[in-house]
């Protein structure tokens, strides 16, 4: 026997290969949504988990999540500007 594969009567050398895809998968329902945006607009720190999380598998929820994160973000630091500015204003 030339061949010394210790028994292994498969094409990869015995290995079998964990991080392989499957042969199927099941199809996505990616409508993306306005929920998801609230969501993340609501609670930003959630809309950037499900980003993070949804970005390969769900492209379009994950944006639509991400994107309402990062709208609360920046209306808040806006917020928090014209709030600041208009207290030094007041003051003088």
């Amino acid at each position: 026997m030339s061949e010394n594969n210790f028994g292994a009567n498969n094409e990869n050398n015995g290995f079998d290969n964990q991080y392989s895809t499957p042969e199927y998968q099941t199809p996505v329902n990616d409508g993306g949504g306005f929920g998801w945006g609230l969501l993340g607009f609501c609670i930003p720190l959630v809309g950037l988990i499900l980003f993070l999380v949804w970005k390969d598998t769900k492209p379009n929820s994950s944006k639509a999540a991400g994107m309402g994160a990062l709208i609360s973000v920046i209306i808040s630091v806006i917020y928090y500007i014209a709030v600041f500015a208009l207290g030094i204003g007041a003051s003088m």
